[in-house]
């Protein structure tokens, strides 16, 4: 498969040297997986995965975009109505079309799953497709690979999946039940609940009423409601929320605006600002409430999603039409900080896609604001380059330790293990650069390389 043992390591020969000794120290310690996407159903069940395109195409969306990009359509990968339904057809075009992502971190993950995960030999091409095909999905069928024994394989310490307000967690309690030792949490994700925006929103509402018992008709029986949802993860063992706004603004509107603010929002009849307003007024509300139950809060900010109207209204959401957007923190957050900034309870992690915060907002902000950590490069910037890119806009001023370490944020399960590698990997290459240039010894750069691969994660879910 071509994986290299030095790949990501520097060139210079003397520093790639210093980088295989931190690399090695960290390639095999736990995995710690405080944010991600992987189906609970999956640890509920154990059931085995049905084939190799519905393990490694279909849900992927980074695989799928890049597919489309080129031309191929959606009915082509199963996706959609009159769609292909034949696995071993949608896996030909997959392997067909695999030069697409050369260069690519998707084709480091690919590559690292198929060589370590399945054993295979040789690049996926048209020429090796269905013997690629036929060993994977005879492996699929044995026990060993069951979404259970491949947490255990992996050396998965701990996974968080992001789960509705509206859940009812049974796939979670399940896999509790079940006696397995694996750690899986969920994760309090309310957007259905908050934004004005979301599908249904009026009817999610009246579900939270139901679930709770408390009066999401008004404004403090809105705010119950949300604690006592809460209050039902932490006992499912979520250690933290989720908010996937498209900005981060923030908003700490006095009791009776907010309320008349509810009553607009809840009855519908809304002007342009108000679903902002409102998103605004709830992560302050959200922060205030980590305060008071210690769940770390994410704020994922920056991405126009569902892009292509006509995509979404034929082929639904994660579809890889989500598009980076420009976003400012520093005088969004303000309301926010100013509330609970210096509140040492909080625990609010921040990741944009826009990289041009890094230096110029972020990083500044979590120097001084001790309730704030940086959430690692995220999706477009899930890679060797965007991790680099991240970590030298942001370590001068707000150190390592600010930071939470690194988290795959993925569907795939099998890219799990690859991810943490790629990352493992660039960490090392630039640890060993600060030790060449003198700007760190070498035994402080052995106390954090663990920190970064998982250490930092670990403490920063508190987990």
């Amino acid at each position: 498969m071509l994986l290299h043992s030095d790949r990501l390591l520097p060139p210079d020969p003397a520093t790639k040297a210093i980088a295989r000794g931190l690399y090695a120290a960290v390639a095999d310690r736990p995995i710690v997986s405080p944010h991600g996407h992987t189906d609970p159903r999956w640890w509920g069940e154990n059931s085995a995965f049905s084939n190799p395109a519905d393990l490694f195409i279909v849900p992927d969306h980074y695989v799928v975009r890049m597919l489309v990009s080129q031309g191929v359509r959606y009915e082509e990968l199963g996706i959609g109505e009159g769609a292909e339904r034949d696995p071993r057809t949608i896996w030909r075009c997959f392997a067909a079309n695999y030069h697409l992502f050369q260069g690519t971190p998707s084709r480091l993950w690919l590559d690292h799953a198929l060589s370590t995960v399945f054993g295979l030999a040789g690049r996926l091409s048209p020429a090796n497709a269905d013997a690629h095909y036929d060993a994977i999905a005879e492996q699929l069928a044995s026990p060993h690979y069951r979404p259970r024994e491949l947490y255990d394989r992996f050396g998965i310490e701990v996974i968080a999946t992001t789960d509705s307000a509206l859940d009812d967690l049974r796939w979670h309690a399940m896999a509790r039940e079940s006696g397995w030792k694996g750690r899986v949490v969920p994760t309090y994700r309310p957007d259905a609940v908050i934004d004005p925006d979301s599908e249904d929103f009026a009817a999610n509402l009246d579900r939270l009423g139901d679930l709770t018992g408390c009066d999401t008709g008004s404004w403090l029986g809105y705010l119950e409601a949300h604690r006592a949802r809460r209050a039902f993860f932490r006992r499912m063992g979520a250690t933290a929320t989720d908010h996937g706004h498209p900005t981060p603004r923030t908003a700490d509107l006095a009791e009776t605006a907010a309320a008349a603010l509810f009553a607009r929002v809840r009855s519908g009849k809304i002007d342009s600002g108000d679903a902002e307003l409102f998103r605004a007024q709830m992560l302050t509300e959200m922060a205030r409430m980590s305060v008071e139950d210690g769940l770390v809060m994410q704020l994922h900010a920056g991405s126009f999603r569902s892009h292509n109207a006509a995509v979404y209204s034929r082929y639904g959401r994660d579809r890889g039409f989500d598009i980076p957007v420009p976003v400012s923190f520093t005088v969004a957050l303000k309301p926010l900080l100013d509330a609970v900034g210096m509140d040492t309870r909080l625990r609010l992690i921040l990741f944009t896609l826009d990289e041009t915060t890094y230096s110029r907002e972020l990083a500044p902000l979590a120097g001084a604001y001790p309730s704030l950590r940086l959430g690692p490069p995220w999706w477009f910037h899930d890679s060797f380059e965007g991790i680099r890119r991240f970590r030298e806009l942001a370590t001068e001023t707000a150190g390592f330790r600010n930071t939470v370490g690194f988290n795959d944020d993925t569907r795939a399960l099998c890219s799990i293990p690859a991810r943490h590698d790629v990352s493992r990997r660039v960490d090392s290459a630039f640890l060993a650069e600060l030790i060449v240039t003198h700007r760190l010894d070498e035994a402080e750069a052995y106390e954090i390389a663990p920190l970064l691969s998982d250490g930092l994660a670990r403490e920063g879910y508190r987990l």
